[in-house]
């Protein structure tokens, strides 16, 4: 199935110039809601210089940016809208990872949940995941969510200040419940930084990615 056809091709940023990118491990920034492929792009300067950082704008206009998938109260929410927008991502994935070392993801508020959808419906295709104020979608049993091939071995990163104001309780709990099941966690919460990121947490990750994806190769 190609998601092409029912969205745009994607726009994508990067961080170098294409002859810089061959070879090296490959971050895959996923904005949050409303926002654009702009958004998260100024961090590449603050993480790690051996990755090639590409920020993917979403397919789906709203207001003056860009959703993934519709908000996940909204009547127009289905858990067919959070794959379609996954296999959008992987999609242009497959076109270019075989130019990088390895792919590694990392979401925003909403860019989480599709950072993590990505691994679990490809838990074999990624090195890493970080996930910055967000979530981990409730998929059921889908079987397209491949969350039994996941064996706790992945690392992820989840950082998050425990007043955010914008993701509920009852995501928070049942992330809390999955990432304690499937991966390798690092959980770091902050105070002050509400729904947002700071400059602590972006230490943390570049830590984080130096740890588990840079000196892992090696």
């Amino acid at each position: 199935m190609t998601h092409a056809d029912a969205f745009p091709a994607p726009v994508v940023e990067w961080s170098q110039p294409e002859q810089e990118r061959a070879g090296k491990p490959l971050l895959v920034l996923l904005h949050g809601y409303g926002a654009n492929e702009q958004d998260l792009l100024s961090l590449a300067e603050m993480l790690p210089q051996d990755f090639a950082v590409a920020s993917v704008r979403a397919p789906i206009a709203m207001g003056p940016g860009f959703t993934w998938f519709p908000l996940t109260a909204s009547i127009d929410y289905s858990l067919d809208a959070v794959k379609d927008a996954a296999g959008y991502v992987l999609d242009w994935l497959d076109g270019i990872k075989a130019d990088h070392a390895s792919v590694t993801l990392l979401g925003f508020s909403m860019g989480m949940a599709m950072a993590t959808t990505m691994l679990r419906q490809r838990p074999a295709d990624f090195a890493a995941v970080v996930g910055l104020s967000g979530f981990v979608v409730d998929a059921g049993a889908d079987p397209s969510f491949r969350d039994g091939d996941l064996d706790g071995t992945l690392p992820l990163f989840w950082g998050r200040d425990q007043q955010d104001p914008v993701i509920t309780e009852d995501k928070i709990e049942y992330t809390m419940g999955w990432v304690r099941k499937h991966v390798k966690l690092t959980k770091v919460l902050y105070t002050g930084m509400w729904h947002g990121i700071n400059q602590q947490e972006i230490g943390h990750v570049s830590e984080f990615l130096t740890h588990e994806v840079l000196n892992s190769r090696k």
